[in-house]
């Protein structure tokens, strides 16, 4: 419990942009630096921040650079054609010497060692894909990547990737069957000791679940930019009980634990209000959970430790959160 609590912890703080670097069609690399030069929280491969680009507009991007600076995090933004506003005010209002609250960092996408690696990516998901490479490589690992995207101009960072060679295979075009194929030759089949990373548009981490579903258990790892489609799940109301003060909370069913909290005036961290983010990560005391989120894995939410209450309910009449 004490590693879950810590985890859940948060960094925030206000970083300059020290570099403003275009990188493909639409999407930029932020450079961001503490503005007295200090060092920054450290973060693995697969972590994310939080940039807090004004009071009702808080977006999470990958960190793409190297976990071994510690003065520098940098983050690859694409200013998506369906922006709820996030990166476009990224690409239209900043620039390099402009000021930005970030926080974090946090990981639900970490790289677990292993042997072998296939690495999935499409359009701005190649980001946490960055470090995990480096690391791998670093690591002597076997691994391989296949990169899509809409056209050559739209995927960021080739340049980087070239230096890998054969390891990385690109398919620019958005050509479904090829992509395809591609999936069916690299996951097709299980592979022993190896681990799958994927990360992009839904429909390309959906088709990726298919192919890996009879892989072994904990052999598929994804991370998604968009909330995961829930059939099925009918809400209903439920109690929660604020374990520090005592205070129990009726959620209605049309309402959230995070939005209800809040209606009582009780403060609570939250960003995406997806269930893709992770800050409003709440450890479980008492109460079983209906994890409806896309940061958990399947252990996770079968051990039913923490919940996002953005988007998760509850499956017993009431539930005990540290709050």
């Amino acid at each position: 419990m004490a590693e879950t609590e810590t985890r859940l912890r948060e960094f925030e703080i206000d970083l300059v942009v020290d570099g403003y670097e275009v990188v493909a069609d639409d999407v930029v690399s932020l450079t961001l630096v503490h503005p007295d030069g200090d060092t920054l929280p450290a973060w693995t491969p697969g972590a994310h921040i939080d940039l807090i680009l004004t009071p009702d507009i808080t977006r999470q991007y990958s960190l793409c650079g190297s976990p071994a600076d510690p003065h520098r995090f940098t983050v690859g933004i694409l200013n998506a054609p369906q922006s709820r506003g996030g990166s476009r005010f990224v690409h239209e209002h900043m620039s390099k010497g402009s000021t930005v609250r970030i926080r974090g960092p946090r990981n639900h996408f970490p790289l677990i060692a292993s042997p072998r690696y296939i690495f999935i990516a499409g359009g701005i998901g190649i980001t946490p894909m960055l470090p995990m490479i480096a690391e791998a490589q670093a690591a002597g690992a076997d691994w391989t990547l296949l990169y899509g995207g809409r056209s050559e101009s739209s995927m960021a960072f080739t340049d980087e990737l070239q230096s890998y060679g054969e390891k990385v295979a690109l398919l620019p075009g958005n050509d479904v069957a090829l992509m395809s194929a591609a999936l069916d030759e690299r996951i097709g089949t299980p592979a022993p000791e190896t681990l799958v990373y994927a990360c992009g548009p839904e429909g390309l981490l959906s088709a990726v679940e298919q192919r890996c579903a009879a892989w072994p258990s904990g052999s598929l790892h994804l991370e998604r930019f968009s909330a995961k489609p829930t059939e099925g799940a009918v809400d209903t109301a439920f109690d929660v009980i604020l374990a520090r003060t005592g205070i129990t909370i009726t959620v209605p069913a049309d309402r959230s634990i995070f939005d209800a909290v809040q209606d009582h005036g009780i403060s609570v961290l939250g960003s995406c209000h997806e269930g893709i983010c992770g800050t409003c990560e709440t450890v479980i005391i008492e109460g079983e959970g209906d994890h409806r989120d896309s940061v958990l894995n399947d252990e996770e939410k079968a051990s039913n430790e923490t919940m996002m209450i953005c988007v998760s309910r509850c499956r017993s009449g009431s539930i005990t959160l540290d709050l």
